[in-house]
């Protein structure tokens, strides 16, 4: 105890440090969408937010003694940062051209700012936890860590579509070429083989928003191309490379704004399907308010 108090700055330090990196492992998870990979993306992002946290703990001393080249220093972790959200994105969209549904750009563009925010609160929770232990005591700052860690684990994940829409199973409804999901016209089919395929094994499912806004974010392809991707990547998919009649789509009844959506997953489980449906991230890019307009 007579070392921590002689040592208030170091303590503050080391206290910040550590809750930064808890910090940041708490926020990385490897899940179905496959970031960071396991082992060695693991490894990249740990070791940056090692970096994150310390430098938002050493700024603390820093800045109290009046050593004002600390605010360069975390401009430089910044634009490092910038670069990792840029690392992310060209990585994601190499991947991405090798899959058989792919994520799409607006979806990659998520992952990447999630990566690049996620570092900017590491230093944050150093930066205040080793305030509060140099300042006040170092029981502050764990108590803050300890805060920092609640709030981390309850805003990890942000909003899903169940936020904006509901879900049901819908007949997939083959009419001679013309391929339907329940009353919505999804496309063309020509092949015979195709059609007795897609009428044996093909899903359905309609979404109807509950708002203007929800009707916008359904409405955007890129929000689309994510819930295609997740389904096909939870469910499966039944097809090959080189089978566009086969490939999931979705598509917009323009009267009333719902969504008619039709795979072809190995896994042909309806409740489980709608589960994964409400479960998709909101791409914070198909987030429109028109609600919210002046006019």
């Amino acid at each position: 105890m007579r070392l921590i108090i002689e040592n208030q700055f170091l303590t503050g330090v080391i206290i910040g440090v550590l809750y930064g990196v808890l910090t940041r492992i708490m926020l990385l998870r490897t899940d179905y969408r496959q970031y960071p990979t396991y082992p060695h993306g693991r490894i990249i992002h740990i070791s940056l937010g090692v970096i994150a946290a310390g430098l938002g703990a050493v700024a603390v001393p820093s800045l109290l003694g009046k050593d004002y080249t600390a605010v360069t220093f975390l401009s430089l972790a910044a634009q490092q940062f910038r670069d990792v959200r840029n690392m992310e994105r060209e990585t994601l969209s190499k991947l991405d051209e090798m899959e058989l549904v792919p994520r799409g750009a607006s979806y990659i563009e998520g992952i990447a700012m999630v990566f690049e925010g996620r570092n900017y609160l590491v230093i944050f929770t150093a930066f205040v936890t080793t305030l509060l232990s140099v300042l006040f005591a170092w029981y502050w700052g764990v108590l803050f860590g300890l805060l920092a860690l609640f709030i981390s684990f309850r805003f990890r994940s942000g909003k899903t579509v169940g936020a904006i829409a509901d879900v049901r199973c819908a007949e997939v409804r083959v009419e001679g070429p013309n391929l339907y999901v329940g009353d919505i016209y999804i496309m063309n089919v020509g092949l015979e083989e195709s059609q007795k395929l897609i009428a044996k094994r093909g899903l359905g499912l309609i979404a109807t928003p509950r708002s203007t806004n929800g009707r916008l974010a359904l409405a955007n392809l890129g929000q689309r191309q994510a819930l295609l991707h997740d389904l096909s990547t939870i469910l499966g998919i039944y097809r090959d490379s080189g089978e566009p009649s086969l490939i999931p789509l979705s598509k917009l009844d323009i009267n009333d704004g719902r969504l008619g959506v039709f795979l072809m997953p190995i896994d042909r489980d309806g409740t489980k399907a709608e589960k994964v449906f409400l479960n998709v991230p909101l791409l914070e890019s198909a987030i429109k308010m028109p609600n919210q307009a002046k006019i």
